[in-house]
Parts: structure tokens; C-alpha cells; sequence
């Protein structure tokens, strides 16, 4: 099942408070990224998910949030380093903004990480 053009369109327009965010459809959800790096997604389930790392993940445990785990094809899954979203950064702008911005500054310590060949940012 693949994401709704609305939440495709909402997702765009809620990002749109990290300047340079564009989203690409991808997989059946959304992809959300900045210079490259993808920091959230759109899952096809309609719900939200950002980019974590050990740093981050407190934050996640805290809000009682849950980590999103990718199902393959054949049924496998695969940890992605994304956790879902807090439900109630959706309504409360100051809060998105806050919780996207830390994503792409989890993305780009994940990108440093890289050997200097393989890294988005240069």
C-alpha cells in the first residue's frame, strides 16, 4: 500500500520549516531529505518517522515512541535506524520543527561516519 498523495503533500508542506527539505516518493512511503542525506519518511501506514542514532534514541524512549523496523519482500526485517514520530509534534509546529531539524543533524553525523569517498557531504 503506498502512501496517499495528502499525506505526501502534508508531509511536504510540514517539512517545508527546514529550509532545502525536498520529498521523494520512494517504496510505497516518502522519503524526506536535505542536501542529500534522508533524514524522516512517510511510511506507507501514514505515520511519521525520523532518523535516529544513539544520541537521539533517549528522546524517542522518553516520548514512548517505537522504532520503525522495515518488513522485506520476503518477509525478513531489517533495523533502519528511523523511530516513529511523537503523535503530537503534528499539531504543535514549534515541536516538528524542533524534533525534524534534530533528524538532519543525526543524518549528517551519520554521513561523517562514512569513509571520506562514500560521505553526501563534502
Amino acid at each position: 500500500m503506498a502512501v496517499s498523495k495528502e499525506f505526501a503533500e502534508c508531509l511536504r508542506e510540514q517539512f517545508s520549516v527546514v529550509p532545502g527539505s525536498e520529498t521523494r516518493r520512494m517504496f510505497g512511503g516518502v522519503g524526506v531529505f536535505r542536501h542529500g542525506l534522508m533524514y524522516a519518511l512517510g511510511t506507507s501506514g501514514g505515520r511519521l518517522a525520523f532518523k535516529t542514532d544513539s544520541e537521539t534514541i533517549p528522546a524517542f524512549e522518553a516520548a514512548h515512541c517505537e522504532e520503525w523496523i522495515h518488513t522485506r519482500a520476503n518477509g525478513t526485517t531489517a533495523r533502519m535506524g528511523y523511530w516513529y514520530a511523537p503523535d503530537y509534534i503534528l499539531d504543535d509546529p514549534e515541536a516538528f520543527e524542533k524534533w525534524a531539524f534534530e533528524a538532519y543533524v543525526t543524518a549528517v553525523r551519520a554521513d561523517s561516519r562514512k569513509p571520506a569517498g562514500k560521505r553526501k557531504l563534502k
